[in-house]
Parts: C-alpha cells; sequence; structure tokens
C-alpha cells in the first residue's frame, strides 16, 4: 500500500497546492505614465530668430498666393489634398475655411527675410487625453523650402507641442512617396514607425503613409541638436550651415 494511506485520503494528506503570486500570473501591460490630459494648443504668436509664426487668418491669403506663384510647375501641392488653386479666389476660400479649423489649427510662416508670408503649417490630430499631437499640413512655397525658416518653423511649433504643453508623442506621416518629406522627417529626428499600406485616397489615388514618431524621452536630445544648428553660431557670413543637423541626429 502507498505511504499516505488509501488513495482516497491522499489528496486531503498532501494539502494544498502553493499558490503562485498573482503579479506572476498577470497579462504585461505597459508603464504607467501620466494620465493628465494635456492642454490644447491655443491661436498664439510664435517667434523665432529667422521667422514668426502668425495664427492663420484671411488677412495672409494675398501674400500666399503671391507666394504660390513661385511654383509654377505645382510641385509643392503633389501630396497635399487641396491645391494648386486655381486664382486668389480660391486661395482665399481656402485660407479662410482652413483658418477657422481647430484641429488642423493653422499658422502662417512669415520669414524676416521675406517680410511677408510664405507658407503654412499645422498642428493636429491632437489627442489631449493620449498625450499626442502631429505636426503636419505643412506647406512651404519654393521661396521658403530648404531654408533656415524652413526648419524653425517647424521647430517652434514642435518645442511648443513637447515642452510648453507637455505631450508625450509627436507624430509626423507623409506620403511614403514622398521622398523630400521622408527626409525632412529623419532630418528632425523622428523614428520610423513603418508603412501603413492603402491608408487613404487623395486627389483619387492610393496613399501608402509613412509614419514616424518622437517620444518625450527622446525629444530633449532632438531638441538641443535643432537648437544648435539654428543657432547663429553655426551660420556663416554667406548664410550657409557650419555643422548639418543630419549628421547631428544620426549620432543620436
Amino acid at each position: 500500500m502507498a505511504l499516505g494511506g488509501p488513495a482516497g485520503n491522499a489528496g486531503r494528506d498532501a494539502g494544498p497546492a502553493p499558490r503562485q503570486s498573482a503579479a506572476m500570473n498577470a497579462p504585461p501591460v505597459g508603464p504607467e505614465v501620466d494620465a493628465t490630459p494635456r492642454p490644447l494648443p491655443a491661436r498664439i504668436p510664435h517667434r523665432g530668430a529667422s521667422c514668426d509664426l502668425e495664427p492663420l487668418a484671411l488677412r495672409h491669403a494675398e501674400d500666399l498666393w503671391a507666394a504660390a506663384q513661385s511654383d509654377t510647375a505645382g510641385h509643392s501641392w503633389a501630396y497635399l489634398g487641396y491645391g494648386p488653386f486655381a486664382d486668389a479666389a480660391a486661395m482665399r476660400r481656402h485660407v479662410a475655411s482652413f483658418a477657422a479649423q481647430h484641429d488642423p489649427m493653422a499658422w502662417a510662416v512669415r520669414p524676416h527675410r521675406a517680410g511677408r508670408v510664405t507658407g503654412w503649417l499645422t498642428l493636429m490630430e491632437i489627442h489631449p487625453a493620449h498625450a499626442a499631437i502631429e505636426l503636419g499640413h505643412i506647406w512651404f512655397s519654393p521661396l521658403m523650402q530648404r531654408t533656415r525658416a524652413a526648419t524653425e518653423a517647424m521647430f517652434l511649433l514642435m518645442r511648443h507641442a513637447m515642452d510648453d504643453l507637455g505631450y508625450r508623442r509627436l507624430v509626423w506621416k507623409c506620403n511614403a512617396l514622398n521622398a523630400p518629406s521622408v527626409a525632412a522627417a529623419h532630418r528632425l529626428g523622428f523614428v520610423p514607425e513603418g508603412v501603413h499600406r492603402a491608408h487613404v485616397v487623395v486627389k483619387g489615388r492610393r496613399r501608402d503613409t509613412a509614419w514616424f514618431s518622437i517620444l518625450e524621452d527622446e525629444w530633449p536630445a532632438r531638441r538641443d541638436a535643432i537648437a544648435a544648428w539654428l543657432d547663429d553660431a553655426n551660420w556663416d557670413h554667406r548664410g550657409a550651415p557650419r555643422s548639418s543637423l543630419s549628421a547631428a541626429m544620426a549620432g543620436l
């Protein structure tokens, strides 16, 4: 006979099975974060060293139409859901509608050298409860593209979203075929997250969307790199940068 008596008594004599802690059996979850909803952006100006951002308004339409004339081929509108505009009245109608929206919230860009508005950009897909926000709807006329003011305009809103408003996630997304936008995302320190295939339809065409982000723990190093690149000490007498922002980001 086996030790412990008859089989009917064996379970009682063995005692209860050891219990594992609830924590050991719990499903994996993400780290705790500050779940306080972030503030909504406000329609306020932002001042920079090479450009100013002004809340988009109908008064900017004339300057924007003039700036659009520098793009005779219309390439600056290729990946946006609107434009090019047939005439000044069409531009004026678009600006009036765009300026009235709260998400996206648009700013006109006034480079100091030009003295007039030559582009716009927005904060959009604003999710205060999730502390996530996107920099997008960027239209810079050829007069403004690849300039110090263009980089600073984006930086002003990036810094506003992350430092002033305290968002945890800053998003950049674009048509995966838009090579200049993809390059700009890398240059500004955004981290690739992948491509959403057949994500949306824009102007009757399928768009695969490339996604990028900067998170709160990544932001300080990127902020400092962009600020150093924009600093006057980095620019020579010809108005050319002494160092490469892309190289600085590659080292992070």
